[in-house]
């Protein structure tokens, strides 16, 4: 294993490495902030003793995120409650509390973004349309009218 390759690998990159995955980072962009060359990082993904370490540290931290926004955009789908929490402070101590019940309506846009994601057949705005059966009548009309000349 060559000292590049340890010094991606250790814990504290790893750590860095998930970090900036989840962040929305590409790889090109982790291997210039470890200060190594993306041909440099690719190898290393490669590496039989370190490789595997490395890929599920980009992988784990992908699905993570990845996740969390599904989640989002569900909840924000299908509408949710959430608790707004006021509080007043007069000299260091808190004096009143208010906790107040919010409501987020459900989001149309996120819903048909949804939808058209995961029942693309069913709700993209394009339909395939099979016209076989019209363009054969159509065939025959303009046949009938060709055979009026």
């Amino acid at each position: 294993m060559s000292k590049s390759t340890q010094m991606i690998a250790s814990e504290d990159n790893l750590i860095r490495i998930t970090a900036w995955a989840r962040n929305g980072l590409t790889e090109e962009q982790i291997a210039k902030n470890l200060g190594i060359s993306y041909n440099t990082f690719k190898r290393a993904k490669k590496d039989p003793d370190v490789g595997e370490l490395i890929s599920a540290a980009l992988i784990t931290a992908k699905d993570v995120v990845d996740f969390q926004v599904e989640n989002q955009l569900f909840k924000r789908a299908i509408g949710y409650e959430y608790e707004e929490v006021k509080e007043e402070w007069e000299g260091g101590v808190l004096t009143k509390r208010t906790v107040t019940k919010k409501m987020v309506p459900p989001d149309v846009s996120a819903q048909i973004f949804w939808l058209k994601n995961r029942k693309p057949t069913e709700w993209r705005d394009r339909r395939e349309v099979d016209n076989t059966i019209a363009l054969e009548k159509l065939d025959e009309v303009l046949g009938q009218i060709k055979g009026c000349e």
